[in-house]
């Protein structure tokens, strides 16, 4: 009787626990790479690689997926927290537009996820560049 196992659409990942039985049938059962790979619906690729990391790390696992915390904007905190103080009623479009100017280039999505990340979201910016404008004491006639 063929395993009734869920076999993952393409581009996903597989669950460990079928990773688990995949290895297990080769490295228990003695099974060749290539009939895991047919039993269980799956690539041989996918099979000789978490044979591989089960020999090297103990589990099957999938790595995480990303960019592995790598920010090219995060470097850029101080000068971003700059030009935010000086002009706080920026757009995020805006501060695209300063960061370019000093030589610091990126886009619009990545200064957005910056701004989240940080709490300098810019509707709570807007807000508090309200207060500073409503607080300054008016001169004129």
């Amino acid at each position: 009787m063929k395993d009734m196992t869920v076999v993952s659409r393409r581009g996903l990942a597989i669950g460990e626990h079928l990773r688990r039985r995949a290895v297990a049938a080769v490295l228990e059962k003695g099974m060749s790479i290539r009939a895991a790979a047919q039993l269980y619906e799956v690539s041989e690729s996918s099979v000789r690689l978490w044979v591989q990391r089960f020999r090297e790390r103990g589990h099957v696992r999938p790595d995480r997926q990303g960019g592995g915390g790598r920010s090219r904007i995060e470097p850029e905190r101080e000068r971003i927290l700059r030009i935010l103080k000086a002009r706080p009623e920026l757009s995020i479009h805006g501060l695209c537009r300063a960061l370019a100017a000093e030589g610091a280039v990126f886009s619009f999505a990545t200064v957005q996820r910056f701004l989240k990340r940080h709490g300098l979201e810019r509707s709570k910016r807007l807000a508090a560049a309200e207060l500073v404008r409503k607080s300054r004491p008016r001169t004129g006639a």
